[in-house]
């Protein structure tokens, strides 16, 4: 077997295992994310090792979007990293076997502090199991290690139900692109959320008038590539839009399309101006369900100078 073949089928052994554990998630999953959103005040979430790493990773993803969370390696919370905790604390407590000395030896102190207990492990019988207010199973029958020792799978199940756990709160607070720009200012992405609408649209808008025909409409808007053009009266004004659903409904009313861009046009549109934030087309698009917004000079002003595609935003590289 070669080693491409040997990788291919971890990935298939590991996969194997998240379905299984996708599986096993129950109604116990919605109280956590219930606990963790109603806290008054913040999630710490504590680890040691891999599982730290991991747990790292989840504290550190819940904190840049929305959510309240920091790490306290569980070896040095007894030594004095327990005074960031407080009675309005809740903590998540992250060890595959359930059974690390350095996990187990801060049940009592948190619990002395007053702060609920999330565990997250893969063994339901262990002490921090039993001891926890509620329970994350992360449990894997097998590692993809040949041995059995070295945490891989085990370690993935942890990421991934730290992902869903992330993504489940997003939804929950209603956590946006513009909400992640002001969480991520120094990355590349946040940015770009805060740059200018005029450095990320296209000049080149698609453009037909009133009595172009459907076929050639269709041929302006395929050419173009976003799935919209402008409409145009026969002074020149911007009188209205046609978008890819507006060419669908068309095709379901109309019997033989013998119609023109007036026919099928939506007669308003929206639109942002060039000095415009990223963060405010998003909001724009992400309010009325729609993935392109025409782009004036000014705030003041109609006549169209550009046109700016979700597209445009959400392609990073």
């Amino acid at each position: 077997m070669t080693f491409f073949e040997r990788a291919k089928q971890i990935f298939d052994e590991e996969i194997e295992e998240l379905r299984k554990l996708g599986a096993s998630i129950g109604p116990d999953f919605d109280k956590v994310v219930e606990m963790i959103y109603h806290c008054k005040g913040k999630l710490v979430v504590m680890g040691i090792g891999k599982t730290g790493i991991m747990g790292h990773k989840i504290a550190s993803s819940l904190a840049s979007t929305g959510t309240q969370a920091v790490f306290v390696n569980a070896a040095e919370a007894v030594h004095g990293d327990l005074g960031v905790l407080n009675s309005e604390d809740l903590v998540l407590l992250v060890s595959s076997s359930g059974a690390s000395n350095e996990i187990l030896n801060v049940i009592d102190p948190v619990r002395k502090i007053g702060c609920p207990i999330i565990a997250m492990t893969g063994d339901l019988s262990s002490r921090l199991a039993q001891e926890a207010d509620i329970v994350l199973s992360i449990h894997v029958d097998k590692e993809a290690c040949p041995l059995g020792l070295a945490p891989t799978t085990s370690t993935t199940a942890t990421t991934l139900m730290g992902d869903a756990l992330m993504v489940c709160l997003m939804e929950k607070r209603q956590f946006r692109a513009e909400n992640f720009a002001v969480y991520h200012p120094g990355g590349a992405l946040g940015r770009k959320l805060l740059g200018r609408v005029e450095n990320f649209m296209t000049e080149l808008v698609p453009r037909v008038h009133v009595d172009t025909s459907f076929k050639d409409l269709v041929r302006e808007m395929s050419d173009k590539h976003l799935g919209t053009t402008m409409v145009y009266d026969r002074e020149g004004r911007c009188v209205g839009i046609i978008t890819d659903g507006d060419l669908r409904r068309a095709i379901q009313k109309y019997d033989d399309l013998h119609v023109t861009a007036q026919d099928i046009m939506s007669h308003s549109y929206k639109h942002i101006h060039k000095d415009a934030l990223l963060t405010d087309a998003l909001a724009i698009m992400d309010k009325y369900n729609i993935t392109t917004l025409a782009v004036t000079e000014k705030p003041t002003t109609e006549a169209i100078i550009g046109i700016i595609s979700i597209h445009h935003i959400i392609d990073f590289n």
